[in-house]
């Protein structure tokens, strides 16, 4: 009998199901199951429909059946910093905010009346960024207090679906160290800064350890499905999730996890709560193992996608990047962190405007936009190296880059020559393949980490890009 393992991976725009088993010890994925995601406009406020995500992960489970593949285990992993709130009938308070709402504009400094920004960040070591969950909540706590009031529980949104499918409540580490509220020390909570900031201490459960059982599905929902599965938690952050499934042997791996956001760091042992590192708005976001990420988010794939949006989708991203090589020479370069590209109405406009801002030449082609966008990323990429280099006291010879965007190879090219450093790129599926790597090795399918990144290495296609 093959024993199968089953990722449930969702990104911000779709997610997917991904079973995994061993073949003359290699891991093999099979995808059985996609879906659609995005945030609903609604008031002019964004949401995310938690009982269409929640049907759409049971479909899939159900798929699972269907094939005569049922898994042993399955795991849940999502974006960070989104949670639900739970009163005491474990029903959920008011809507389930998206990450990109506008509700968080000014919480900032509403956070920074009570702590300081220097010290929130020696506290915490995590960088910031307006939709981190420490301003969600203060914009509940601010504009929505009865919520606040009622709430008994906060689970973050993988946990929220984990306690539905098995009636338990876990509350993981490496996406709780997201909220900017975890002590990197302690790898817990920090309740006295939680205490501070007026927040419901009683919310917060422990934290738990990527790899931890959570239990069997409910029969309520073993009824549903069709059968009894496990539950294990996987690093729930997906970044967490992919930076497990970096093909590599050492401890000295610089990479980008690229997809919607581009995650470029290193992995530490130790939290680099530095004022030189919070000055580069670096951040340590717990992984697997107690590893910290240090790194910077940058905007990542978020701004073509848009673009290629925008288009109604007329054009492959594919088609995109050969549009962009053939302007390769357009000079304009625009911040691709800055505020205005995180969601505008209209990218291409936001694009433009910083163009006209900034006096530079306006992008007015397809091609020209897809140019100005792909190289400015390639450019943020490089000025990233240099800080991580400055930062870690270290020199780095590749950059590794995991998930989707490891298949951009136009992006890659870029990488390397703006960078002047060899570019690995692969695997493609590196959140899922992370997530299912946390169950195997609960499972004893691998020893550690380093046994089952050795395995993805001899798994998947890698494929390397010389610096020029």
């Amino acid at each position: 009998m093959t024993t199968y393992y089953l990722a449930v991976d969702i990104g911000a725009s779709s997610g997917r199901h991904m079973l995994s088993h061993m073949e003359d010890g290699k891991m093999v994925l099979e995808e059985i199951y996609r879906f659609e995601n995005g945030m609903d406009i609604i008031d002019g406020h964004r949401y995310w429909n938690t009982d269409r995500l929640f049907a759409e992960i049971k479909n899939g489970l159900k798929k699972a059946k269907e094939l005569g593949k049922v898994p042993v285990s399955m795991g849940i992993d999502t974006w960070a910093v989104d949670y639900v709130l739970l009163d005491k009938n474990d029903v959920p308070c008011g809507r389930t905010y998206g990450y990109r709402d506008s509700r968080t504009t000014g919480m900032d400094e509403e956070v920074y009346k009570i702590i300081p920004e220097t010290e929130l960040y020696a506290r915490t070591g995590i960088q910031k960024q307006i939709f981190n969950t420490i301003y969600q909540l203060m914009a509940v706590k601010t504009q929505e207090p009865e919520v606040l009031a009622a709430a008994e529980t906060m689970l973050m949104l993988p946990d929220y679906f984990h306690f539905l499918l098995t009636g338990v409540k876990k509350q993981e580490y490496t996406n709780a160290t997201s909220t900017q509220l975890v002590n990197p020390h302690t790898n817990d909570w920090d309740y006295e800064l939680i205490e501070k900031l007026g927040y419901p201490t009683k919310m917060f459960l422990p934290v738990t350890k990527p790899g931890t059982v959570v239990g069997d599905f409910t029969d309520e929902i073993a009824a549903e499905i069709g059968y009894k599965c496990k539950v294990v938690l996987p690093a729930t952050h997906d970044t967490g999730s992919a930076i497990m499934a970096l093909p590599t042997q050492s401890d000295d791996t610089l990479y980008i996890s690229s997809g919607t956001w581009s995650l470029m760091g290193v992995e530490n042992k130790e939290a680099v709560c530095t004022p030189e590192a919070q000055a580069h708005n670096f951040t340590n976001e717990g992984g697997y193992d107690y590893r910290f990420r240090f790194l910077k988010n940058i905007m990542g794939l978020w701004m073509i996608q848009q673009v290629r949006h925008e288009l109604n989708d007329g054009y492959s991203f594919a088609e995109l990047c050969d549009m962009a090589e053939a302007e390769k020479d357009f000079p304009t370069r625009v911040d691709v962190n800055d505020v205005s590209f995180l969601a505008p109405d209209n990218m291409q406009e936001a694009v433009r405007e910083y163009a006209r801002k900034t006096d530079q030449q306006v992008p007015e082609t397809t091609g020209q936009m897809a140019a100005v966008i792909y190289q400015s990323l390639a450019q943020s990429y490089a000025k990233t190296v240099k800080e991580i280099e400055e930062l870690t006291g270290k020199h780095y010879e590749a950059i590794n880059i995991v998930g989707g965007g490891s298949k951009a190879k136009y992006l890659n090219e870029l990488t390397a020559r703006a960078t002047g450093r060899k570019v690995i790129a692969g695997p493609g599926e590196g959140t899922a393949i992370g997530n299912l790597m946390a169950q195997m090795i609960t499972d004893g399918v691998f020893k550690d980490l380093k046994d089952a990144r050795a395995c993805v290495t001899v798994s998947f296609d890698i494929t390397e890009e010389e610096a020029h």
